[in-house]
């Protein structure tokens, strides 16, 4: 071929000759596209499939121009220097002209699937058909000669690119709207976690695997509307002055830092639809322990919120735990206090009666209703369990000690000491794991 091309050449036949290579070489490239299971769709049937069929094309799409990047555009380029060894600049042109042809079908696609409507479900193969076109931006840049018409198709690559960028942005907006007007009139049974909260981190949790393609589009949308960025790390760096906040934080970290602080306040405005304090505040737990464990279970969450976001959260779920046990729990205590316990310097019967009862009525209604709540992170489950015993079995244990003494001889003293000290903890074992109604309802 390398001969056959040089004497045609030389021979006065150099149209002739390169229109053959062209048109071989163009029908053997969409011979290797037909190959990997891609054929050219126009943008009327991409707009009619529904997205399951549409997520199979753009699978096959991305194939195809991956090898294009990766393979096939190296190799044709190589074949072409070896065919016109002795005309460098005839070798360029044709692979110049190839390579835009099949560059200007691949974009023709992509294309038209950014015109397809939007919704959160397209998100992660918008980040893939991203991530493609860099990658073929990239093999272009470094194959084609530097000319008008090569900037041209560097320019449609990248506006091609930039609308896939664009779309994911409004997808995290349409995000924070979503969350926004995410109302409800109903609490979740047993204060469990909520289904919004599972949705935005698990939507979070992948999202968050197309970190680096994340973090370009956001800092390129930074670039030319920087004021979220810099109120956003203001605000960082209020909330934690000693330590190194602004360094870390990112565009895509501030977007995901909004959207928390938008769940935060949404969760906040569901846990007063509970008329129940405490279970206000096991209902935040909850929710709040779900929130740091998928971000802590995620490396890639976690690279993006930072060390010292998951801090913050953890005190703030340690403040709910903390107030639901003396929203509970310090009440409790109180009839266990040995103050009030004398009168006239003598401790009498009927206030030691009052005391054992009114522990054992209130003991009975918390077990009754708190046994219905659902904590179903078994470690913050069993660390409420234990934290709970901690403090009120030494506190009846000592309670006993001192005043059971009163009621010793008199009859019927099991209706007024109705539980033991060791009775406290299998109650304190049965609290939240949820009815038979909530348990069905509960999901890993």
């Amino acid at each position: 071929m390398n001969r056959i091309a040089t004497t045609m050449i030389s021979a006065g036949f150099e149209t002739a000759c390169c229109q053959v290579y062209s048109i071989s070489r163009r029908n053997a490239f969409y011979e290797q596209m037909k190959m990997l299971e891609f054929e050219k769709i126009n943008v009327d049937d991409v707009q009619k499939m529904s997205w399951d069929s549409l997520e199979g094309e753009i699978t096959r799409w991305i194939n195809v121009a991956r090898n294009c990047s990766n393979t096939l555009f190296l190799a044709e380029r190589r074949l072409g220097e070896s065919v016109f060894s002795a005309s460098p600049m005839i070798s360029q042109s044709l692979f110049n002209n190839l390579a835009r042809s099949i560059v200007i079908q691949i974009l023709d696609f992509a294309e038209a699937v950014s015109w397809t409507k939007r919704s959160a479900e397209k998100l992660f193969k918008y980040l893939d058909i991203y991530d493609t076109i860099r990658d073929l931006i990239h093999a272009i840049s470094e194959s084609l000669s530097i000319n008008d018409c090569e900037h041209e198709l560097k320019s449609e690559i990248l506006a091609t690119r930039d609308r896939f960028g664009d779309a994911a942005i409004n997808i995290f907006n349409d995000l924070e709207i979503s969350i926004k007007n995410d109302a409800a009139r109903t609490p979740v049974p047993g204060g469990a976690v909520h289904p919004l909260t599972r949705y935005v981190m698990n939507y979070l949790k992948y999202a968050c695997e197309y970190k680096d393609a994340l973090e370009h589009i956001f800092k390129e949308h930074a670039a030319t509307s920087p004021s979220k960025l810099k109120s956003s790390v203001d605000e960082a760096e209020s909330e934690s002055p000693h330590e190194n906040v602004v360094a870390e934080t990112t565009p895509l970290t501030v977007q995901l830092m909004t959207i928390m602080e938008l769940l935060d306040a949404n969760l906040e405005a569901k846990s007063n639809l509970y008329r129940d304090t405490s279970l206000r505040d096991i209902f935040l737990m909850n929710n709040g322990r779900y929130i740091l464990q998928k971000a802590k279970g995620s490396t890639e969450v976690r690279q993006v919120m930072g060390d010292t976001w998951c801090r913050r959260r953890s005190t703030t779920v340690r403040q709910y735990h903390k107030n639901y046990q003396r929203e509970t729990w310090g009440k409790l205590l109180q009839i266990l206090n040995h103050d009030g316990m004398q009168v006239n310097g003598k401790v009498t019967k009927p206030i030691v009666k009052e005391r054992f009862k009114n522990f054992s009525t209130m003991l009975d209604e918390i077990h009754r209703t708190q046994s219905t709540w659902v904590v179903s992170d078994e470690q913050l489950r069993s660390e409420l369990r234990v934290s709970i015993s901690a403090v009120l079995i030494p506190a009846y244990r000592s309670f006993c000690g001192r005043f059971r003494q009163y009621l010793d001889n008199t009859k019927h003293a099991d209706k007024y000491i109705k539980y033991q000290p060791e009775d406290i903890e299998t109650l304190v074992e049965g609290l939240f794991d949820g009815n038979p109604t909530s348990m069905a309802r509960r999901k890993t």
